[in-house]
């Protein structure tokens, strides 16, 4: 089965950046933790307050789930990102692992 990664491109408003990074430490401790998943944040080199949310599934079928079965602390994290974007805006991109013969 084909791995599949969600990544969600954003960047974050300067004058918030300190309070980002706490609910970025509480996301990964979250996903991480509680849900289990194979989750990571990253920023963009060259690019300060550039970041990726980077998750790796080992289906389709978990990918499907990661929306589907969203828990409310994971929609309250959510909500309290998008008060931290700037513009109010991120990027998906979805990747599916190309399988080797």
């Amino acid at each position: 089965m084909p791995k599949v990664i969600l990544q969600i491109s954003y960047d974050i408003i300067p004058e918030r950046r300190e309070d980002y990074i706490v609910l970025a430490k509480e996301m990964k401790s979250y996903f991480t933790g509680t849900e289990q998943k194979n989750y990571s944040i990253y920023e963009q080199k060259g690019k300060k307050n550039s970041f990726v949310e980077e998750f790796v599934c080992g289906s389709m079928e978990e990918f499907e789930s990661l929306e589907d079965n969203m828990t409310e602390g994971g929609e309250k994290l959510v909500e309290r990102l998008n008060g931290f974007l700037k513009g109010g805006k991120a990027k998906y991109a979805t990747l599916i692992e190309v399988a080797s013969e």
